[in-house]
């Protein structure tokens, strides 16, 4: 499970978030009490929610997929991350760090 911070002006509203999923991942989501959940490509099973004014990520890897689908998820999970949060994967990676030191 991982969480990420909201950048100021990203709102973590469940609704914005839905939509970034619906225009990375052409997969059905299911919604059940403000969570979100989809399975695609190396994902068999993706929730999402928020929680204190950040993302909740849960996720299952499916281990049979081809190595070109590993990295389409990758590249869409990236991306749909970036539009979600605000952070690019080079700031959410140096905000990582400093949690780490942090403790």
């Amino acid at each position: 499970m991982q969480e990420y911070s909201f950048k100021r002006g990203f709102s973590p509203d469940i609704g914005r978030i839905k939509s970034a999923l619906e225009k990375n991942f052409a997969a059905e989501i299911k919604e059940d009490n403000g969570k979100l959940t989809i399975t695609y490509g190396a994902f068999s099973r993706l929730t999402l929610y928020v929680e204190n004014k950040k993302l909740i990520v849960d996720s299952e890897s499916n281990k049979i997929v081809k190595d070109e689908e590993i990295l389409d998820t990758n590249k869409r999970f990236r991306i749909f991350l970036e539009e979600a949060t605000g952070y690019t994967a080079k700031e959410r990676l140096k905000m990582a760090k400093k949690a780490v030191q942090g403790v």
